[in-house]
């Protein structure tokens, strides 16, 4: 995907003003994290935090600036984690990754092909107005109508108003993955015919039914949401002001944090993990995700396109003392490529290349380079542990023969050549966005898709075949074997090569509680609150 980097300044929004205190309400013990390891939190700061109180500003720092608020647009995570501030969808996933409703309660027939969703009573948007089943047919049949990075695939036959809260949307056959897709960030609802502006117009000051509005956006930099007065979720948001800080690289990210000019941090380097957990005021957030850190083959490449080449590079790779060099016992090593916190990973019971160098140069001798060859290994800048990702593997494939260079450009540059497939290798990590593995397959093995398989453009007949099939299994043992078949394969051809499941790793300052992380890597901030609020 192509980000689309506004060409404007910061400007006030129309809504700025909406800053009024609210009572406050307990928090929903159900969508709080817990955390992986002794001393981490996800929910709360330190001590009893007691009853949530109103009021404040949390300012949370983060190393890429939001760039574009089109929901069906964007993919990357510096835009889809702003995007789900304002938008919402029908139905969500909470803190185990389990489909919830959302702006909508829902009943599936028993043949899976009809779904009804019922609006919540008294839903408005941001402006006030009432969210109508005529908002949501729009929403929805604008996604259908873009596309995007993350389409929906589902079959859908129609969407149709019925009543004055019912929305029915008919499938031509089951799909299993319906509810997952639906609950993507991608899938929100905003007003009927863009409440009357145009594409752009409305994209630059949004309307939705999340809890934040825009307040202040600078696409080089901040971006300031001001608490939505008419937010369905009664007494929430608690701050009255959220606002994204753009900060360098990740080690300026703790070091703000850790002298209290940052409230809060997107991106804990795990060598920093231990550091910012006994920290004085500072609280780690370590969370199980749905990503896979990976080393990604451009199978355009006259080296890469050879598969022998690809598990050369594998076995030379040892996946289990770059896990521990790199990420100081927050990581798993992958085996497959699904997370296990995604639904039938594979992980413990795939067969992948292991750690073997004789192995490793007899899959070169077996390509036209048996002499090794020269390649460049292309990462984002201002990412400490991919860095050190990098000087590994380099050293790792100069023993074959190998010779590598590495090359670090900033994160936007670092983007627009990978989709434009001008790499040769990358350091990226895949991120799920549903619980269900369809997403993440499909993203990453689908030759057709939009990423044209995650930018590598690998294709295998019998991995598409299998793919289409997984959709409309039912949940099961069927469905199960299907994604062990799919995701073996993968990892005897190596299209990429999955080499850790990354925590999620935030800090916030002790006086944050309510910081509430989901697997995806996205932060729940209207559940988010300051001690002593507003003073």
């Amino acid at each position: 995907m192509q980000l689309r980097a506004a060409q404007h300044a910061p400007r006030p929004s129309r809504r700025a003003g909406r800053r009024t205190a609210t009572a406050a309400l307990a928090l929903s013990a159900a969508l709080l994290l817990s955390a992986c390891a002794g001393g981490s939190s996800s929910g709360a700061g330190s001590g009893d935090a007691g009853d949530p109180v109103s009021g404040g500003t949390l300012e949370f720092g983060r190393v890429a600036s939001v760039t574009d608020l089109d929901l069906n647009q964007q993919i990357t995570a510096n835009n889809a984690f702003a995007i789900d501030k304002i938008f919402e969808p029908l139905v969500s996933f909470d803190s185990d990754g389990e489909i919830v409703p959302w702006l909508a309660e829902y009943a599936e027939s028993a043949d899976g092909l009809t779904y009804t969703f019922t609006l919540r009573d008294g839903l408005a948007f941001s402006d006030g107005t009432e969210v109508s089943p005529a908002d949501v047919v729009f929403s929805l049949e604008r996604h259908i109508e873009v596309g995007g990075p993350l389409p929906l695939e589902a079959p859908i036959d129609a969407i149709t108003e019925s009543g004055e809260r019912d929305v029915v949307i008919t499938l031509s056959e089951r799909y299993t993955p319906f509810l997952s897709e639906l609950a993507s960030f991608s899938n929100g609802i905003f007003p009927q015919d863009f409440g009357g502006a145009s594409e752009e117009e409305f994209f630059e000051d949004p309307i939705g039914t999340g809890p934040f509005v825009v307040e202040t956006w600078d696409p080089n930099g901040d971006l300031a949401f001001a608490k939505n007065e008419h937010y369905w979720q009664e007494g929430k948001p608690y701050v009255d002001s959220l606002v994204y800080k753009l900060v360098a690289d990740d080690t300026q990210l703790q070091q703000q944090l850790a002298a209290g000019q940052l409230d809060a941090i997107d991106d804990v380097p795990a060598a920093n993990a231990a550091q910012v957990e006994s920290g004085d005021g500072t609280v780690l957030s370590q969370t199980s995700g749905w990503s896979t850190e990976q080393v990604f083959f451009n199978t355009q490449r006259e080296q890469f396109a050879d598969e022998h080449v690809r598990r050369a590079v594998a076995l030379a790779l040892d996946r289990e003392g770059i896990t521990q060099a790199t990420t100081f016992g927050t990581a798993e090593v992958a085996n497959a490529l699904l997370p296990p916190t995604i639904t039938d990973s594979a992980n413990e019971t795939v067969r992948p290349l292991d750690f073997d160098l004789d192995a490793a140069r007899e899959e070169l001798a077996k390509s036209p380079y048996p002499d090794g060859f020269s390649v460049t290994l292309l990462l984002a800048s201002g990412d400490s542990q991919r860095a050190q990702i990098a000087q590994i593997v380099q050293e790792s494939l100069a023993q074959i023969d190998v010779d590598v260079e590495i090359e670090q450009i900033d994160i936007a540059a670092f983007r627009e050549r990978f989709f434009a497939y001008d790499f040769d290798f990358m350091l990226n990590s895949g991120q799920s966005d549903a619980p269900d593995p369809n997403g993440f397959i499909t993203f990453q093995a689908d030759p057709d898709g939009f990423s044209k398989s995650y930018w590598t453009h690998y294709s295998n007949e019998r991995v598409t075949e299998l793919m289409r099939q997984g959709r409309t299994t039912p949940e099961g043992e069927e469905r199960t074997e299907i994604y062990q078949e799919i995701q073996q394969t993968l990892a005897d051809e190596v299209p990429y090569i999955p080499l850790f499941f990354p925590a999620n790793l935030k800090a916030t300052r002790d006086d944050v509680h309510g910081f509430t992380v989901l697997p995806n890597g996205s932060v729940r901030f209207e559940d988010a609150w300051l001690a002593g609020g507003a003073q």
